[in-house]
């Protein structure tokens, strides 16, 4: 198996193909990272949530990191990585167009929101039904991948 780096453009169109993947964030030198649904669109990873803990971490933080892989076999797989910042998409005139074209990109997506609105003892019932669309401005995007050897 030969491991090789990615081409940046090989890495956006990996994001264009993939839908799920691993969000970073930080508060107070405390990591926390968990899955979301995503979908890529110029320079943007979009994506949805409720009230919770990496809401609450990336207002805090903006800085964030995703991670997405696509696993074929042992010896033939992707991977790629995200730097970019948290921006929320309030549900306010300015953000119309793009929370519409977020919204749209992510429910042509099997089960895009289940893992955002799916209810836990912890929350508060208000905190389950607000829906909180944002988006990862993409600073810097790198990639590998596995091919088998031949012979």
């Amino acid at each position: 198996m030969h491991i090789q780096a990615m081409p940046e453009k090989e890495c956006l169109d990996a994001l264009a193909r993939l839908r799920f993947g691993r969000l970073a964030c930080t508060y107070f030198a405390q990591p926390y990272i968990v899955p979301i649904y995503f979908a890529y669109h110029e320079g943007h990873l979009y994506a949805f949530s409720t009230a919770g803990q990496k809401i609450k971490w990336m207002r805090a933080n903006s800085r964030v990191c995703v991670e997405a892989d696509e696993i074929i076999s042992p010896a033939r797989w992707l991977s790629v990585v995200v730097f970019g910042n948290y921006e929320e998409l309030p549900d306010t005139p300015k953000y119309k167009l793009v929370r519409n074209l977020a919204s749209n990109m992510l429910s042509q997506r099997a089960k895009w929101w289940k893992p955002a609105s799916v209810t836990s003892p912890h929350r508060r019932t208000s905190d389950t039904v607000a829906p909180i669309y944002y988006r990862i401005h993409i600073d810097l995007v790198t990639g590998h991948r596995a091919i088998p050897d031949h012979g």
